[in-house]
C-alpha cells in the first residue's frame, strides 16, 4: 500500500481540513498585525505604562485559577473558580497591543494552567509530562490569539462576546487531531458539580465549556463597565439566569430520575482491583503470578456474590492470550465454571501477510518464527460472550507518543519519538466500535461497550458506543503510574461526564484505583479506595434510550465553528472605522 503524505491525515473530514488551515492562517495574520505594532525596547511594556512582572500578573493569576479549578483530591472542591478564572486575563487584554507581548503572556497562562492541573503525568514519564504541558499550552493559546485579532480589528467588546464561540470551536477541532491532549477541555473542570451540569445530556461537555466562557465574558465586561462608572444590572440579571437555568434543569432531571422509563433492568457486575504497582510489576511478579492472583480474587467474588459480569483492569492479562492457545482455553474453562462473562484488559497481537503490509512495513513488527508481520494492540477481551472465541475491542484513541507517535503512518521517523510505559512503544490503532454481547445465567441478553483508560476523555467516542447499542458503559484503566497524586481522581471525575451525556451507568475498574460504579446522573454509588486489593459488586442499570447529545454529539461545536468563521470574517474584512476601535 503506498504511503500517504503527512498532510493527508489532516484532511480526513471537514473539521480536519479546517484545523491546519486555521492554525496557519492565525499565525500568518498575527505576523501581519504585529508589523504595525512592533515590540518596544523595554521588555514587553504593556499599554498604560505597566512593564515587567506587574504586566504579567493578571495572566499568571488566570493560569493558577484555571489549574486549581480542575478536579483534584476529593476534599478539594474549587471548580467554581473556573467561572471567573479568565477575568484577570480578559481585563488585562484591553491594554495589550503587541502581538508578541500578548502571545507570551497567554502562553505563560496556559503553561501555568497545564502545570498545575496535570503535573502528575511527569510521575510516569518526565519527558512525556513536559511535552504534554508545553505542546498543549501552545495549542490552547489559539482561541485567545483569535480574540486578540478581533480586538485589533473590531474592538474589545466585539472580541469579548465572540470568545465563547472561538473557544468551543477550537477545543473541538483540536481534540479531533492525533496530536491533541484533550484532557484540559474547560468543561471538564465542572465534572464534580452535578447540580449544575445535567444539561450535558443535551450539549455534552462542549456546552459546559460554552457556559463557562460566557460566564467569564459577562464578568469581564461587567468589571470593565463598572470601572468606567457605568451600571451593570443587565450583567447581574444575565448571570443570575445563567446559574438558575442549569439548576432548574438539574432539579427536573433529579426529580424525574426514579420515574423515568426506558430501562430494561440491571445486571450484577464485579470489579477486581488487584493493586499491582506498575512500576514494580515485573520485579515482584511473573506472568503466572499475576494470572493466579486474578483467578484467586475472581473465585472469591464469584462464589460470594454470583455476578453476571466480572471486570479486570487495563492490561490485566500480561501477554497476548489469544495467541497462547493453552492459556486461553484455561481462561475460557474458568469463565464457564464461574457462570459469568469476563471482560479484561489484555495486549492483543494481530498477524498480517506481506501483501497486507506492503509499503507500510515500518508500522509493523516482524515475527521470525512465524515469518509474518504483526501489530500489538492495547485491547480488551470479553470471554464467555456470544459466538466462538473472545470478543475483542482494540483501543482507538492512543496517548500521543506514550502509546503511539502521531502521524507516524505518514512520516515514519516520528516513530523514533515514541516512548514506552508498558514495554511497547508503538501500539496499533483500532478502528471498530465493538459492542460486546453476552447472555446472563437468567437468559437475559446484554450489550455493553468498553473504553480503555485515556479514551474516557473523548465524548464523541463514548457517544458512538452508546448510539450503536451499549446499554451501560465499562471503563478499564491503570492509573497506578501516577502514584498518590490527584491524577487518578481527576481521571475518574471526567468519567462522570460521559455518564451524564449519554444517560448510561458505568462500571469503572482500575488496577490501583479508583474503581467505582457511577449512575446515569454522574453520581458514584459504590467504590474501592485507591491502593487497596479488593473486589466490589453492585447492580448496574441497563438502558436503551438515547439522549439528544448522543444523537447529535457534534452539533454545538460545529455551530460554534460556523459562528467563529463568520465572526473572524467580519473581523478581517472590516467595513470601515479605525483598527483599534474600542466600544
Amino acid at each position: 500500500m503506498p504511503r500517504a503524505p503527512l498532510w493527508s491525515s489532516l484532511f480526513r473530514g471537514p473539521s480536519e481540513c479546517v484545523f491546519p488551515l486555521a492554525l496557519s492562517a492565525v499565525f500568518a495574520i498575527f505576523h501581519a498585525v504585529s508589523v504595525d505594532h512592533p515590540i518596544p525596547k523595554y521588555m514587553m511594556r504593556a499599554a498604560g505604562g505597566r512593564s515587567g512582572f506587574r504586566s504579567f500578573l493578571p495572566f499568571l493569576v488566570s493560569g493558577i485559577l484555571l489549574g486549581i479549578s480542575f478536579p483534584s483530591y476529593p476534599f478539594v472542591r474549587l471548580e467554581l473558580l473556573a467561572w471567573i478564572a479568565l477575568v484577570p486575563l480578559l481585563a488585562a487584554s484591553r491594554r495589550e497591543y503587541s502581538f508578541r507581548g500578548f502571545f507570551l503572556r497567554v502562553y505563560l497562562t496556559m503553561l501555568l494552567f497545564g502545570a498545575v492541573s496535570v503535573w502528575w503525568i511527569s510521575l510516569a514519564t518526565l519527558g512525556g509530562g513536559l511535552l504534554a504541558v508545553v505542546a498543549h499550552s501552545l495549542f490552547s493559546t489559539v482561541p485567545l490569539l483569535l480574540f486578540f485579532l478581533l480586538v485589533k480589528r473590531r474592538g474589545y467588546r466585539f472580541a469579548l462576546f465572540s470568545l465563547p464561540f472561538l473557544w468551543v470551536g477550537w477545543e473541538w477541532l483540536y481534540m479531533r487531531q492525533d496530536l491533541s491532549f484533550g484532557w484540559l477541555v474547560l468543561g471538564n473542570s465542572q465534572a464534580l458539580l452535578n447540580p449544575m451540569i445535567q444539561y450535558a445530556d443535551v450539549t455534552g461537555v462542549w456546552g459546559v465549556s460554552f457556559w463557562l466562557v460566557w460566564m467569564n465574558v459577562l464578568a469581564a465586561d461587567a468589571w470593565d463597565r463598572f470601572g468606567k462608572g457605568r451600571p451593570v444590572p443587565v450583567h447581574a440579571v444575565a448571570a443570575a439566569l445563567m446559574v438558575a437555568a442549569p439548576l432548574g434543569y438539574s432539579w427536573r432531571v433529579f426529580n424525574a430520575a426514579d420515574a423515568d422509563g426506558g430501562s430494561p433492568g440491571s445486571i450484577r457486575v464485579a470489579l477486581v482491583q488487584p493493586n499491582i504497582d506498575p512500576l514494580k510489576k515485573w520485579k515482584t511478579y511473573s506472568g503466572a503470578d499475576i494470572m493466579r492472583l486474578y483467578y484467586r480474587m475472581t473465585e472469591r467474588v464469584v462464589s460470594r456474590s454470583g455476578p453476571d459480569l466480572v471486570l479486570w483492569p487495563e492490561t490485566a492479562i500480561p501477554f497476548p492470550i489469544r495467541n497462547e492457545k493453552a492459556h486461553y482455553r484455561y481462561l475460557e474453562e474458568r469463565t464457564k465454571r464461574w457462570e459469568c462473562a469476563l471482560l479484561s484488559g489484555s495486549s492483543d497481537r494481530v498477524y498480517y501477510t506481506e501483501e497486507e503490509v506492503v509499503g507500510e512495513e515500518f508500522l509493523y513488527s516482524y515475527d521470525p518464527d512465524r515469518l509474518r508481520y504483526y501489530q500489538s494492540f492495547n485491547a480488551s477481551l470479553l470471554v464467555g460472550g456470544e459466538g466462538e472465541g473472545p470478543q475483542v475491542y482494540r483501543k482507538m484513541k492512543l496517548v500521543p507518543f506514550a502509546e503511539r507517535a502521531p502521524y507516524m503512518e505518514h512520516a515514519p521517523w516520528l516513530g523514533n519519538l515514541a516512548f514506552s510505559l508498558a514495554g511497547i512503544g508503538s501500539w496499533g490503532r483500532g478502528s471498530d466500535f465493538t459492542i460486546m454481547e453476552f447472555t446472563t445465567a437468567s437468559g437475559e441478553r446484554v450489550r455493553t461497550s468498553n473504553a480503555i483508560c485515556y479514551e474516557s476523555i473523548f465524548p464523541g467516542l463514548v457517544a458512538g458506543f452508546v448510539s450503536r447499542g451499549a446499554e451501560f458503559l465499562t471503563l478499564i484503566t491503570n492509573d497506578g503510574w501516577y502514584a498518590k497524586s490527584y491524577g487518578p481522581y481527576q481521571h475518574a471525575a471526567i468519567a462522570r461526564l460521559r455518564c451524564i451525556e449519554n444517560r448510561r451507568s458505568m462500571a469503572r475498574c482500575a488496577n490501583t484505583g479508583v474503581s467505582m460504579f457511577i449512575d446515569r446522573l454522574g453520581r458514584v454509588y459504590a467504590e474501592i479506595p485507591w491502593w487497596e486489593r479488593r473486589s466490589l459488586v453492585a447492580e448496574v442499570e441497563r438502558r436503551s434510550g438515547l439522549t439528544f447529545y448522543t444523537r447529535y454529539p457534534d452539533l454545538l461545536p460545529v455551530v460554534a465553528c460556523g459562528a467563529s468563521a463568520l465572526l473572524l470574517l467580519a473581523g478581517v474584512i472590516r467595513s470601515g472605522g479605525r483598527r483599534d476601535r474600542k466600544f
